[in-house]
């Protein structure tokens, strides 16, 4: 099940969905705008430049496209007696640019380029609208990631701080260097490296030469999110004065439970 949203282009509710990184949008949808309806979608997908267009999409994006079928219905179009449907179009072509949505939601759907497309041959003005609200759209969405994405980070690194505190009363002990306290802290570093990436901070430079910054400025957000629940449930085990060794284990345990917990429920939301 994909996510739904919608977009409001000149007074009409127009739904999207997203799969797998996607972008579809609703031309059912789009024709209400227009007094003959859906029954457009049938004429703008008979019409040989249009098929023309979505052939080349499908040509570059689709690698299982069917392309001698397309060259047989490049023939026929333009015929008087040519007919196309969506539902024959994929169907003979194997086109994965649109699709036919059934229940109370659904209708015919295109990618993003093939309904900006669509909009254009409805009305340049309603297309110039829709590609204004899209990118409104998108953008709160990535703003609202790199809120998440900021949150996460601000996170990590209080609790960071809560960690190396536990450390400072508990692990180092009294008297010692700058230099010894500084080694204290980066075992614990590379101890949650290896519990939740399996490598060290110096192992993951080796493998990433290339790549600035460090190992926990290229996580994903859940893995930021299990790594500060990692350092909370370190430092609580520090407390009770297990080894390095053993918390490694217990470490590795959550981050593999948690992880797949996550990981599954982000599969789950976009289905």
């Amino acid at each position: 099940m994909a996510k739904n949203r919608k977009i409001n282009v000149q007074g009409v509710d127009i739904i999207l969905y997203k799969t797998d990184n996607s972008d579809y949008i609703s031309l059912t949808d789009m024709t209400k705008a227009f007094r003959e309806g859906s029954s457009l979608i049938g004429k703008w997908i008979t019409n040989k430049n249009t098929l023309e267009y979505i052939g080349i999409w499908e040509k570059i994006n689709n690698p299982d496209f069917n392309y001698p079928e397309f060259g047989v219905i490049e023939r026929e179009a333009g015929s008087n007696r040519f007919i196309m449907s969506v539902g024959q179009w994929i169907e003979r072509t194997k086109a994965i640019g649109l699709e036919v949505k059934t229940g109370r939601y659904g209708g015919t759907f295109a990618y993003k380029d093939i309904a900006f497309h669509f909009a254009m041959w409805l009305s340049p003005e309603f297309q110039i609208y829709l590609v204004n609200e899209f990118q409104r759209l998108k953008e709160e969405e990535n703003n609202r990631l790199k809120l998440e994405w900021n949150l996460q980070r601000t996170l990590a690194k209080i609790n960071y701080h809560i960690h190396t505190d536990v450390i400072k009363e508990t692990l180092i002990p009294k008297e010692v260097s700058k230099r010894q306290a500084a080694l204290i802290y980066a075992d614990e570093a590379d101890l949650l490296n290896t519990a939740l990436f399996g490598l060290t901070a110096k192992e993951w430079r080796e493998r990433n030469p290339a790549l600035n910054g460090n190992i926990r400025d290229y996580a994903e957000l859940e893995q930021l999110v299990v790594l500060s629940n990692l350092e909370s449930i370190n430092a609580l085990l520090i407390k009770q004065g297990l080894s390095q060794s053993e918390r490694l284990i217990q470490l590795n345990r959550v981050a593999i439970s948690q992880m797949r917990s996550l990981v599954e429920n982000r599969a789950i939301k976009r289905l």
